[in-house]
């Protein structure tokens, strides 16, 4: 669904062919918005993939009741951990994502240690750079997910997600339209939301943050019975060098 913001009222009557303002209600400005409630950088509530336990749907649970409005926002904040991913991943084709496979989680684990519960995990692909305006942003998302034209981005396979579970995470993003690859998005989705997981997706600068020591904070809005959300994402960086070890 394409973004839409619409001024309602302006600060006075401007007679225009291409779009006539009122001041309907008084002297200032406000706009209307149509969104999709994964647009831009969102939050996935478990609803968003796993159907209420009355639908009798496949993966029909509880959970599937959880909608963004119920997720806790300490969930998705506390110490960032940041995994890169490498640039050479195999299985990339057009409208094909490569996977990030468990491995390269324990590659991270070996090198800073074993990931905590609690800790948000933030994959770091540099996918963020393909997001621009208009047409030159289609190999972003359009041209890979729709098209076919372009390979996908880089996605964590399900046994990625399971040690990720394992761990005790809770919350887990990426720098890319989504936690689900460009040609099968749903597996990883019902494997992370049904166990309680929720997804950052289309994150951006998160070259800007260490491997460890930042605090990351993701704050959607507060959508009753939303399936997710759209938001601010924003970290705290260590004060010293130091601070970066604790």
């Amino acid at each position: 669904m394409p973004f839409q913001h619409k001024t309602f009222n302006y600060f006075t009557d401007v007679d225009s062919q291409a779009a006539p303002l009122e001041s309907r209600t008084g002297p200032y400005q406000t706009r209307w918005l149509l969104i999709d409630e994964h647009t831009g950088t969102h939050l996935d509530a478990p609803a968003h993939f796993i159907p209420p336990p009355d639908s009798e749907l496949p993966h029909a649970a509880e959970i599937g009741n959880v909608t963004i409005e119920q997720v806790d926002l300490t969930q998705a904040m506390g110490p960032a951990v940041v995994i890169d991913v490498p640039e050479d991943l195999s299985g990339a084709a057009p409208g094909v994502s490569p996977i990030i496979t468990p491995d390269i989680v324990r590659d991270h684990e070996e090198q800073y240690g074993q990931l905590k519960p609690g800790s948000i995990v933030l994959f770091r692909s540099g996918w963020d750079r393909l997001y621009k305006p208009g047409a030159e942003g289609d190999p972003y998302c359009y041209d890979p997910l729709i098209l076919k034209s372009n390979e996908g981005w880089p996605a964590p396979g399900v046994e990625c997600m399971k040690l990720l579970i394992e761990r005790g995470i809770k919350c887990a993003g990426i720098d890319s339209p989504s936690m689900g690859s460009s040609h099968d998005g749903g597996p990883v989705h019902v494997e992370g939301l049904s166990h309680g997981v929720v997804y950052i997706e289309a994150l951006t600068n998160l070259d800007k943050l260490p491997n460890l020591g930042a605090w990351f904070c993701f704050a959607p809005l507060k959508l009753k019975r939303g399936t997710g959300g759209p938001g601010r994402a924003f970290a705290f960086l260590p004060a010293t060098p130091a601070d970066s070890n604790q």
